[in-house]
């Protein structure tokens, strides 16, 4: 392959020694001297627009003809019919076989562009783009079409990376996915219309899906997630997997399990059958986790899972069916077989929902369940909660002794909370509705009232706020656990120690699914707290202890 650089300063520099110009000129023609296939180029301009850009054009596949007989080029003009059938509105483009391909450039591969257009027409001589084999699996992950529009310019380094990544797209899935490549100098009001003002920039149906240069794997799964990825998780073929400890659950607890597990020494592996960062990958900002002032909950989540990937594989989508408990212990999921000296159980648990109409179209928006995550937010506003236990009152009070006006919607006559909660409501100034129900929750652009149906009455009525608080529990995953015969709490929890060992010897517990803060960097320091007991335990099996079982 010819040397990036060299095609630059062929491009860039005109006053390139001869010597140089000739090396790059035999390199180009042993590059296309093995092409099989045809690469029929169609120009089509305007002389009275972008003309410098156009006759730059002419002037590149001119050199490129020289070299290979392969690549033929027809030109012709915004008003010829050919234009309108393949809605061509921009001068100059180049489309590149149209006949197989979508794959357009608007503009001139000029500068640094140089080394993107030689690798098209290479592609597409050799019928071959080096895609990796993980990036194939994505590619057939995806059923709908995809349009990639790929903003670059000549003068950016990283554009080539990114553009490349797009032909192997486009030409690996032709009947799929179209492409067209923009510069941003030739294309002003493009660039104005998607805001493209830093590139690399790529937009798919026409959804932002990654800024700047990517790995080509990471292009791919965005592609494919229509959102940007920045991480990527090779899928494994494996039928069994081999381990010190299985962590089951990819939360913040599991994941800071697996560092330090690895960090330990000890083979350890992650198996999450939902999303990477549970419940934190749904928030919308994270605002108590140290070191962050305020981050975005999935930003977060990306930030942990990279952190974890440096030192313990990641298997995502993949739900565990059966404990056998061993040793070793025997984990069956719905893909695989695992062995492992421990088990960790990081599974978590999910907020109750209301099920009620706006709930979820505003959840992040005014819809909360934590009051410790969201309540500054809403300092010298009024909020509804909902619900009538502990965690209901104690949400009440914290936003309360924030400056927040509370009124507590609870769809009985009595609270189940504590008494020494219930008695400090009034000292607080905080309204409570009684046989209250919320039917409905209601707004713009975020929560501006909710509808109120007396469970006594039969009234409805509407009341005004600007947040609603659902405290009405927990639902921790512990089917598994208890599938497998692992004590549980009376409020459904895993039962632990202090150490975070549960009824079977050899499997843990950490994080949301012990019940407790239910905190991002509690469920964290529940993870590096199990590791090390587990740890600890496999040097020195407590259960082999005289007078133990």
């Amino acid at each position: 392959m010819i040397d990036q650089e060299d095609f630059i300063a062929r491009e860039e520099d005109p006053r390139e020694s001869m010597e140089t110009m000739e090396r790059v000129s035999n390199k180009l023609a042993d590059l296309f001297g093995g092409m099989n296939h045809e690469v029929p180029l169609l120009l089509f301009t305007d002389p009275f627009i972008n003309g410098q850009y156009c006759e730059a054009v002419r002037t590149i596949i001119r050199g490129v003809r020289e070299l290979s007989h392969k690549v033929t080029l027809r030109e012709y003009g915004l008003d010829h019919q050919l234009a309108q059938q393949y809605h061509v509105t921009h001068s100059p483009t180049l489309l590149f076989d149209p006949e197989h391909y979508f794959i357009r450039w608007l503009g001139a591969p000029m500068g640094q562009e140089g080394r993107t257009f030689v690798e098209a027409i290479t592609m597409l001589g050799y019928r071959k783009t080096g895609i990796s084999k993980p990036s194939e699996k994505i590619l057939e992950k995806i059923t709908s079409p995809r349009a990639i529009k790929l903003f670059v310019s000549p003068t950016c380094p990283y554009c080539p990376q990114q553009a490349v990544n797009a032909l192997k797209a486009a030409i690996a899935g032709p009947d799929k996915i179209s492409l067209e490549i923009i510069d941003i100098q030739a294309n002003p009001e493009l660039t104005e219309q998607y805001n493209a003002l830093a590139v690399p920039i790529c937009y798919a149906n026409e959804i932002l899906i990654a800024r700047g240069a990517q790995p080509e794997e990471l292009f791919m799964a965005s592609l494919e997630k229509l959102e940007q990825q920045n991480f990527f998780i090779p899928e494994s073929d494996a039928e069994q997997v081999d381990t010190d400890l299985t962590i089951i659950g990819g939360g913040p607890a599991g994941l800071t399990a697996g560092i330090y597990a690895a960090r330990s020494g000890l083979k350890a592996v992650i198996i999450e059958r939902g999303a990477l960062g549970g419940q934190v990958a749904l928030t919308p900002v994270v605002e108590n986790y140290p070191g962050f002032a305020q981050i975005d909950g999935k930003t977060l989540v990306d930030i942990m899972v990279n952190h974890a990937l440096q030192y313990v594989p990641i298997f995502p989508d993949e739900e565990v069916m059966e404990i056998h408990t061993g040793p070793p212990f025997e984990i069956l999921t719905n893909r695989r077989r695992y062995s492992a000296r421990a088990v960790l159980l990081a599974t978590g648990a999910s907020y109750r929902h209301l099920n009620v109409p706006g709930e979820e179209r505003f959840a992040g928006s005014g819809v909360s369940y934590c009051s410790t995550c969201d309540g500054a937010l809403f300092k010298g506003k009024e909020v509804v909660v909902v619900g009538g236990g502990d965690s209901a009152l104690t949400d009440a009070l914290y936003l309360a002794n924030n400056d927040i006006r509370v009124t507590i919607v609870h769809r009985r006559d009595t609270f189940r909370a504590q008494d020494h909660l219930v008695n400090q409501l009034p000292q607080h100034n905080i309204k409570v509705l009684y046989n209250t129900e919320i039917k409905e929750i209601l707004g713009d652009t975020k929560v501006e009232e909710v509808v109120l149906h007396n469970k006594q009455t039969g009234e409805t009525s509407t009341k005004r706020t600007d947040g609603v608080f659902i405290a009405i529990g927990f639902e921790p995953a512990t089917e598994l656990a208890r599938k497998t015969g692992i004590d549980l709490t009376d409020d459904g929890f895993i039962k632990c120690d202090d150490n975070h060992r549960t009824s079977i010897p050899g499997i843990y517990s950490a994080g949301d699914v012990e019940g407790g803060y239910r905190q991002i960097v509690t469920a964290a320091g529940h993870g590096s707290g199990a590791a090390i007991t587990i740890f600890e335990d496999l040097v020195n099996p407590y259960w082999t202890a005289p007078g133990k079982k």
